[in-house]
């Protein structure tokens, strides 16, 4: 056999080879089945973008427009008219509508702390684990408290909204320091403001309409709002820290804020987000607020009296309210000293006392 020969032999044996193997592999359509797959596992592991229904929002916008209105009140009123003015202005609110407003701004804070919102979208990138994280916020919204990044958020929140307290509890000292200069003789402002008020089964009635209205959301701050909570950005908030315990309020609105980061807060999942707006002792601090203020109009009788009613009642207690359902209640622990008796210390009782936060009454 010459080596032509051989050599067509072996080109020919190489392609038959070549032929029984291509045979045996995948073909074509399986290929692209494949990288379908491998695409779709891919796609799968990319995190859904941060994502926060307008409900949220709008709610959110109640609250923050109530509170600014609230925050033109001052002392020094020149008219029983300006009085009743800063009445019906501060009882304009329902309870558990400005609660909820409250925790869903609380919640677009929360979503304004990067190392939040990084700390949760940690385990975005597997399927099986955000999962499990959005079931298990849903089960248990305690469970936002555990997250990377919760002291942060919470830091926001606390920061913010004291900062509203802060200044709601100012303007409350000033009506209500002002409800005591107006008795004085020297204040021009006495000749009226120790007067009977005129219909003042009227002014209470029309106290209760106000307050049975509904609120409705802003539409600019609801814009504003839902763009920060989906941006992250657009409130101008300073980073703060503050750690554990967390009150009902705080936890709901972290709770909110980690779906949204996880991509499951949007419309489809409004039921969630909407139920963990609702926190029972926010509420029902507002609803005794809303009864004493009534309470406090049925009582009143000149002008100085309405005054009081406005500070004690509307703007104090709105900063109480606040403070209760966002700042944890103050563990006081007593450590008694110790007695030497014979040069042998003896220890002398001790113990701890859980303080409560203050009631709006």
């Amino acid at each position: 056999m010459t080596l032509a020969q051989i050599r067509r032999g072996m080109t020919v044996a190489a392609i038959a080879a070549a032929t029984i193997l291509a045979s045996c592999g995948p073909s074509a359509a399986e290929l692209e089945a494949q990288r379908l797959a491998a695409e779709a596992e891919a796609r799968a592991r990319i995190p859904p973008p941060v994502t926060l229904n307008e409900g949220v929002a709008q709610a959110a916008s109640v609250y923050v427009s109530f509170i600014r209105d609230v925050s033109t009140i001052s002392g020094g009123f020149q008219s029983p008219e300006a009085i009743q003015a800063a009445m019906r202005r501060g009882a304009d609110y329902d309870p558990a509508t400005l609660s909820r407003g409250m925790i869903a701004y609380a919640s677009i804070i929360a979503l304004q702390s990067p190392e939040f919102v990084a700390g949760v979208r940690s385990f975005s990138t597997d399927p099986v684990s955000r999962r499990q994280v959005v079931e298990n916020l849903i089960a248990d919204p305690a469970y936002a408290a555990t997250l990377p990044g919760a002291d942060y958020a919470a830091g926001l929140i606390s920061t913010t909204l004291g900062q509203d307290i802060t200044s709601l509890t100012a303007i409350a000292d000033s009506v209500e320091n002002d409800a005591y200069t107006i008795q004085e003789r020297q204040d021009p402002r006495r000749r009226w403001a120790i007067l009977p008020i005129a219909n003042r089964e009227v002014r209470l009635e029309e106290a209760k309409t106000i307050s049975a209205s509904g609120m409705l959301p802003s539409a600019e701050d609801s814009a504003r709002l839902f763009a920060a909570a989906n941006s992250g950005t657009g409130l101008g908030l300073a980073a703060a820290r503050r750690g554990p315990p967390y009150t009902p309020a705080v936890i709901n609105a972290l709770a909110i804020a980690a779906l949204a980061a996880m991509g499951a807060a949007g419309d489809e999942a409004r039921a969630n987000t909407e139920a963990l707006t609702f926190e029972s002792n926010s509420q029902f601090c507002l609803d005794m607020s809303k009864l004493n203020l009534f309470q406090c109009l049925a009582a009143s009788r000149p002008s100085y009296e309405d005054m009081f009613c406005v500070g004690r009642h509307i703007v104090r207690d709105l900063a109480s309210c606040a403070a209760s359902s966002t700042i944890p209640a103050t563990i006081i622990t007593n450590t008694a000293p110790t007695a030497i008796e014979g040069g042998t210390p003896i220890a002398i009782n001790t113990g701890s006392l859980e303080q409560s936060p203050v009631s709006p009454n």
